[in-house]
């Protein structure tokens, strides 16, 4: 047993409940991932101020999954290797400043730009933030919940705030959301240098790598991606042009998906821990395809509105539950694991954006959420793959 494991081992039982453990980390997460829900809400603003094509537009979600995407894996590798209590609130404050940024400049090549630097502070937080909120966790699907569902709630919150502040304002409001993560940033800085018990905690856990089974949950988490983040981008401009609603209700739309993904983050952990990691991530993938067909098949503005609350809620169920499994199949390398699994796969499911603008030229916005209905399926698949920790050796 290694000095680090013994240290471990003698470390006094963790009496805080699961909120109290995870309140700092959830925060951050929901200022850092607010950045995400900002670039689809502000997509159709885009379209509509800057007369961006839909090809255009959608590649503006493939700016931030790209300076997000690919960092990730060398700083998951080296938040395993190094505490850096500063890179997490850095990259909370470069995401923030390049996402505010973004709606101040009129050429597409700078406002790819900027998100771009937002993608790679996003990247900057996700892994030693992930390795962190794990071990204050500990084997508390619940408590990792919270966690996960700080950054569903910080997607939840970038509509809800940003539509009604462009909708009033133009594009260019997108500045007013700069000081927030600044000062989370300090916060978070504040926190992480006095607190004593991640130098304490810090250093690789004991247990196997199970190399093929994470490589399995990260097919299964990036198709999984790739729907939500073609739901996100799309689902404003399904309400406007094809349901011939407002912006305003387009937002509405977008709001309600992405407080469905609140809800089913925290409802994904509480089953998690009552019935298994993977018969939830099975029960969230499988459920997805009524979901959407129901979506579909509604053609009322204001009908179809519980519905995409309810492909929000059923996407995000497998959410948290996919972050800790990663973790537990990576148990030596937590950061690397954290970095893949909040990182890369949730943006490499980006990467299908500028495909899906092909298809609503094309078809329009409801031809591309018809398009994402194949995800579940192949999604479910993979998932079957998967096996529980305790059953591993």
């Amino acid at each position: 047993m290694t000095s680090t494991q013994t240290a471990l081992t003698k470390e006094p039982p963790d009496t805080r409940t699961p909120w109290q453990r995870m309140r700092i980390w959830a925060t951050a997460h929901a200022v850092d991932d607010f950045f995400q829900g900002l670039v689809p809400a502000a997509v159709p603003y885009f379209v509509l101020e800057r007369h961006f094509s839909y090809v255009q537009a959608s590649s503006l979600v493939l700016a931030t999954t790209l300076g997000s995407a690919l960092p990730q894996i060398p700083i998951g590798i080296l938040s395993d290797r190094r505490r850096l209590p500063w890179m997490a609130p850095t990259g909370i404050c470069i995401a923030g400043i390049g996402a505010g940024l973004s709606g101040l400049v009129d050429s597409y090549v700078a406002v790819f730009a900027l998100l771009l630097a937002a993608g790679l502070g996003i990247a900057m937080f996700h892994p030693p933030a992930g390795r962190d909120a794990r071990r204050e966790a500990g084997a508390s699907a619940t408590a990792m919940s919270y966690f996960a569902a700080g950054g569903s709630l910080g997607f939840f919150a970038g509509p809800a705030l940003v539509t009604p502040a462009l909708d009033s304002l133009g594009i260019g409001a997108t500045a007013l959301f700069i000081p927030p993560p600044v000062l989370m940033g300090f916060i978070l800085l504040r926190h992480n240098r006095r607190s004593s018990a991640v130098p304490k905690r810090f250093g690789a856990h004991a247990g196997t790598d199970h190399v093929r089974l994470f490589g399995l949950l990260t097919a299964t988490e990036v198709i999984r991606s790739g729907f939500s983040n073609g739901v996100n981008t799309f689902v404003s401009l399904y309400w406007i042009r094809h349901l011939g609603a407002s912006s305003a209700l387009g937002g509405t739309a977008l709001t309600l998906e992405l407080a469905g993904g609140v809800a089913g983050t925290l409802l994904g952990g509480r089953m998690a821990d009552r019935l298994g990691l993977v018969r939830t991530i099975q029960i969230g993938n499988t459920a997805l395809l009524p979901a959407v067909g129901g979506l579909l098949l509604c053609q009322d503005k204001y009908g179809a509105l519980p519905l995409i609350f309810l492909v929000g809620l059923v996407t995000n169920v497998p959410f948290a539950v996919l972050v800790k499994l990663g973790q537990d199949y990576l148990p030596s390398r937590p950061g690397t694991a954290a970095g893949v699994t909040l990182g890369l796969a949730i943006s490499a499911g980006g990467l299908f954006m500028p495909l899906l603008g092909l298809v609503a030229e094309h078809h329009g916005p409801r031809g591309a959420l018809a398009a994402l209905a194949i995800a579940p399926v192949i999604a479910t698949l993979l998932a079957g793959g998967l096996r529980e920790p305790g059953t591993l050796r």
